[in-house]
């Protein structure tokens, strides 16, 4: 599944993945607001051995296949860190 990630230029360390590359109408109004201008970042193919640094690659996917987007919000203080992603070999 190719996924393409964007960062909210309002709120940091904020991302929005998308199923289809500048498809924002999939996004809810009141979320577009809030997050301000999205700008791209990255076009990434999400298989199931992928690794996401700070997110599960398993629901990223499955938000993109049920409402065509995932959003990652800022880590929280103190909160347990994912593995890092591992580079492809």
């Amino acid at each position: 599944m190719q996924a393409y990630v964007y960062k909210s230029l309002r709120k940091p360390d904020t991302y929005v993945f998308l199923s289809a590359r500048d498809d924002f109408a999939r996004l809810p109004e009141p979320v577009l607001q809030q997050l301000g201008s999205l700008q791209f970042v990255l076009e990434v193919e999400l298989s199931p051995e992928r690794k996401l640094a700070r997110a599960d690659a398993a629901a990223v996917r499955e938000n993109l296949g049920s409402r065509g987007f995932h959003i990652q919000f800022p880590p929280v203080p103190g909160a347990p860190v994912a593995e890092a992603a591992q580079p492809d070999a």
